[in-house]
């Protein structure tokens, strides 16, 4: 079979052909806005004879796995743009564009929040009033599901292991740490929406809402302003008043910059926060995993992320951090595994796809 993929991030756009499982060819993109379109033209241009397409959406809801879109189901997922409003127009856009371009060929949405669906409820559920939750749907919901699932899958690989328990660290745009139990999600950092957790590139992670409350009263600021300061002027890019992107502080903090300095210093302790958060969440701790763009594009700073986990027995040597491919980056010896791997998305896409075509066959 083979699968077009498109992958939008919060910050590019991914697109591979993977081919019985293997990608054989892919591209990125930086994303801004109506980009997402033309990416899809030119994918669909360059690999013209593909079997299905699958698009990403970081937001599914309460389903549990991949669908085949309609336009009916497309609509009620752009309900949902409002929770992920870095990802998910974009990805209602690409579906739109691949109904134009070639209205006969089946188009997969696969599912962040699937993986997470299972979430244990004292996981999951809010502590607010039992009036506003009861009707299912103010929950954590966990995003990155698709990384999540290929570094359990991956992992149960090189450890040889069937359900390794493991944290795994998606460091992107977007950063999150998931526990991992039985190939399932325990606990995540993500919630309702893709803003809780660490501090990210734009996003500000998790914030006590009293002082959000705070900033509304006095400022004032509308719901619409505090929604754009919350995802695309604050983390890394509130903080050092660039973009976000990391290589930029960190050129800056080299620089003696003072701003970057303390906002690397944010960023690598509220990753480490999460790390032992999460860690709670399992008996045990087989593996760690660090994936994403930072894993990939800064492999460096993943030893100045560990300084500090020894108490979790999580230890990283430096130079295997610099080397490619999936790979132990931790000492010979050390208590815990720790990997860098891909995130193996357009994988895990092509794989979705597979499963929502072979469901509408039978």
């Amino acid at each position: 079979m083979r699968v077009l993929t498109l992958n939008p991030g919060s910050s590019s756009l991914k697109t591979a052909l993977v081919v019985n499982g293997t990608p054989v060819g892919w591209w990125s993109s930086d994303l801004t806005g109506a980009e997402a379109t033309s990416v899809t033209v030119q994918a669909l241009a360059q690999w013209s004879t593909v079997d299905a397409v699958v698009i990403r959406f970081v937001h599914g809801g309460s389903r549990t796995g991949p669908v085949r879109l309609d336009q009916e189901t497309l609509e009620a997922l752009e309900r949902l743009c409002p929770l992920a409003p870095l990802h998910q127009p974009q990805a209602i856009a690409m579906a739109r564009e691949v109904f134009r371009q070639r209205p006969k060929l089946p188009v997969i949405a696969a599912f962040d929040t699937a993986f997470h669906t299972g979430l244990p409820r004292k996981a999951a559920q809010y502590a607010l009033p039992r009036e506003w939750t009861a009707q299912g749907r103010l929950h954590r919901y966990g995003f990155h599901g698709l990384s999540c699932r290929h570094a359990a899958r991956r992992t149960a690989e090189l450890l040889d292991v069937e359900a390794p328990r493991l944290l795994c660290c998606h460091l992107g745009a977007g950063v999150s740490v998931t526990a991992i139990r039985g190939g399932r999600s325990a606990d995540t950092t993500m919630g309702f929406t893709p803003l809780e957790g660490p501090a990210m590139a734009t996003r500000s992670g998790s914030v006590d809402p009293g002082l959000l409350l705070h900033v509304m009263r006095t400022a004032p600021m509308s719901v619409d302003d505090m929604e754009e300061a919350l995802y695309h002027h604050s983390g890394l890019a509130g903080m050092t008043g660039t973009n976000g992107d990391l290589r930029a502080v960190l050129t800056l903090e080299a620089a003696g910059d003072p701003d970057a300095f303390t906002a690397m210093d944010v960023y690598l302790h509220r990753i480490r926060r999460e790390i032992g958060a999460m860690a709670v969440s399992l008996d045990r701790l087989d593996a760690v995993v660090f994936t994403g763009g930072v894993t990939e594009h800064q492999p460096e700073l993943l030893g100045q992320l560990a300084e500090g986990l020894s108490v979790l027995g999580i230890f990283v040597d430096p130079a295997r951090c610099l080397g490619d491919g999936d790979r132990a980056i931790s000492p010979e010896g050390a208590p815990v595994t720790v990997f860098a791997l891909g995130t193996g998305e357009d994988v895990e896409l092509a794989l979705e796809a597979e499963t929502a075509l072979t469901a509408v066959q039978v």
